[in-house]
């Protein structure tokens, strides 16, 4: 009820209500572009692109939820940043490898070094695993699997079939089954 309020007064022009949405879905966004396109840069400028157009399609919202309305917005713009991406598709010596770079992470304190850097392993070899799954394919398994997405709310975001949003999530899953096997070491017994 609070958000449909918001909604409204965001409809009617109050900026500080679209800011109160921005706030409040940002942080969703973020993952969501993130974990598409896998670039931290990238998926700023998404998320900053896909709150634009929300604000000036807010006279299209035509009710439902705004989480899945705004996913969509998202979805579609990370979709048009990896068509530029293939249009544009050159090596930066600023993508060049040098040092890894530092990623905070939650750290259980009571899990020792060892069981620790083991994690951090099967993490990385996880995202990249999602990363290695074509972009289609990767984006629902992202909704579904990481953001709990049911599937009636995918095929909407994605605005796809729901037996196509099924079949992509099971191909998904069944080729990061497959990558994540490479590495039987670093799964769980």
């Amino acid at each position: 009820m609070e958000e449909q309020r918001v909604i409204d007064r965001a409809l009617q022009g109050e900026v500080d209500a679209f800011n109160q949405l921005v706030l409040t879905y940002q942080s969703l966004a973020y993952s969501i572009a993130y974990r598409v396109l896998q670039d931290e840069a990238a998926s700023a400028d998404a998320v900053q692109e896909s709150f634009i157009k929300a604000y000036r399609a807010l006279a299209t919202f035509q009710g439902g939820s705004f989480k899945s309305w705004l996913t969509r917005i998202v979805v579609n713009t990370c979709y048009d940043v990896l068509r530029m991406q293939k249009r544009r598709a050159t090596d930066s010596l600023d993508d060049l490898p040098t040092e890894h770079e530092y990623t905070p992470y939650l750290v259980d304190r009571s899990e020792g070094p060892e069981a620790y850097a083991e994690r951090m392993e099967m993490n990385r070899w996880l995202e990249q695993g999602i990363r290695a799954l074509p972009p289609d394919q990767r984006t629902v398994l992202v909704l579904c699997d990481i953001h709990g997405y049911a599937y009636e709310e995918i095929a909407e975001i994605a605005e796809l079939p729901i037996g196509t949003v099924k079949s992509r999530i099971s191909r998904a899953r069944t080729r990061l089954r497959d990558f994540l096997l490479q590495k039987p070491e670093l799964l769980p017994s």
